[in-house]
């Protein structure tokens, strides 16, 4: 469904929904869990959803109650599902569970949506036929997917690629159900604070892996068993990154709750880069709020390395545009390979929308306090950047129509809802 987005000043409160990489990773170990396991504050829609599908085709047996999960899981007694999985358009979810494919008994057939299907796994691929599984595409691609994955992972020793973390997350998550002990070396380790929030994760389930604190080398033990308990998943700073910079950008107040400021994600640096570039700011660590007031001038000319958070880039790519100053944003290779090359698109749109925005290499150069002009423009289906353009299009001199606009539920419920109770103008197409 199209939207369009008018120049609109913000007043209110907005919480922030549960974060979708505690939820998937949660989701999954609960189902590797003998027992009962409760997630509160799960995101439920878009990928969160994608992931209760897969957990429930291997044999999880799940309650949803609002953003209550109750989960009895199955542990190591792994059945391969008797349908085929579809992850929609979660890559997480499409990554993380191929290697549990790869603990049950028989084969399992994994794909997704258009853009999942152009999205490359072969590393994983690769690494889990390593470590004794059985899997291969169907596409004479041999890249992504649909992908039937079996066999038996026993361990072993494996190099892989770490500029997409979610692969090596997917084999730490697995390798302690496999039969011997993995060693896991890492090259190109990017997006290091995904795989601290692996470990995290792995830890509160009662499994501790062995690594050499450069997150480039992992030894895990085999024939381990995941401990079942109770959860409460953290707000997702990757979704407060909007509503933090509409409120920059804008003439508003704003203010954003449910916020964990010593939780794990990476993407908690929103608010360092917010205050880097001038924004007006007062976060409660206590309270975990942050009251953003805009109108104040933004002070650009950064140059911010998003290798670690390249899930930002969306966001903030359109704060510098109202920013004083040339901005560049560099280590975005991994940002291309989302659920689309993030890179050109944010390029190509903001463009569109007149901004001045160019790419050299993997670097995203953005001269700031440009006017955004308006206009038609398409989200790709991207739920991030439909986030990012209805940012845009609050800040913008003529409003902005966003063709599939509703995608930005995937990771966000309510997002336009919330944006709309706060004084935001918007109106479905």
């Amino acid at each position: 469904m199209d939207m369009r987005i008018s120049p609109s000043a913000l007043s209110g409160t907005i919480r922030i929904p549960g974060s979708k990489s505690h939820t998937i990773r949660s989701l999954l170990l609960s189902l590797l869990s003998e027992g009962q396991s409760v997630i509160t504050g799960a995101l439920t829609s878009g990928d969160g959803a994608a992931a209760i599908n897969a957990a429930r085709s291997f044999g999880a047996a799940v309650i949803e109650e609002g953003d209550t999960l109750t989960i009895t899981g199955v542990g190591g007694n792994l059945i391969a599902p008797k349908t085929i999985i579809d992850t929609a358009n979660s890559g997480t979810t499409t990554t993380l569970f191929s290697s549990v494919a790869a603990l049950s008994e028989g084969f399992t057939i994994i794909t997704g949506d258009e853009q999942i299907r152009r999205r490359s796994i072969a590393p994983l691929i690769e690494a889990l036929n390593g470590l004794g599984a059985h899997a291969f595409f169907t596409h004479p691609s041999r890249t992504a997917p649909p992908v039937v994955i079996g066999g038996t992972l026993g361990g072993g020793r494996v190099t892989v690629d770490g500029s997409n973390s979610q692969v090596v997350s997917s084999l730490l998550l697995a390798c302690p159900l496999a039969a011997g002990d993995s060693e896991i070396t890492v090259t190109n380790a990017l997006e290091t604070p995904y795989v601290r929030l692996t470990l995290d994760w792995m830890e509160r389930y009662g499994v501790r892996v062995d690594h050499d604190g450069s997150y480039t080398h992992y030894t895990v033990k085999g024939g381990q068993s995941y401990r079942a308990g109770d959860h409460t998943i953290a707000a997702d700073w990757s979704s407060a990154a909007f509503p933090l910079v509409a409120g920059a950008i804008t003439p508003s107040r704003l203010t954003i709750e449910g916020l964990d400021f010593f939780d794990a994600q990476g993407d908690r640096a929103i608010v360092s880069h917010l205050r880097l570039f001038g924004a007006d700011l007062v976060a409660d660590t206590e309270r975990g709020t942050i009251t953003v007031q805009g109108g104040k001038p933004l002070s650009g000319g950064h140059t911010i390395d998003l290798g670690p958070t390249p899930d930002m880039l969306p966001a903030l790519a359109v704060l510098a545009t109202q920013a004083a100053g040339t901005t560049r944003f560099t280590n975005l290779s991994q940002v291309r390979q989302k659920e689309t090359d993030r890179v050109a698109e944010m390029q190509r749109k903001l463009t569109c929308l007149g901004c001045s925005a160019e790419i050299e290499g993997d670097d995203l150069i953005i001269e700031g306090k440009r006017a955004i002009a308006g206009g038609r423009i398409s989200s790709e289906g991207d739920h991030r950047i439909a986030m990012a353009l209805a940012v845009a299009g609050l800040a913008s001199q003529e409003g902005i129509v966003i063709e599939d606009g509703a995608c930005a539920a995937v990771s966000f419920p309510l997002f336009v809802e919330k944006l709309s109770a706060c004084g935001a103008k918007i109106q479905w197409l």
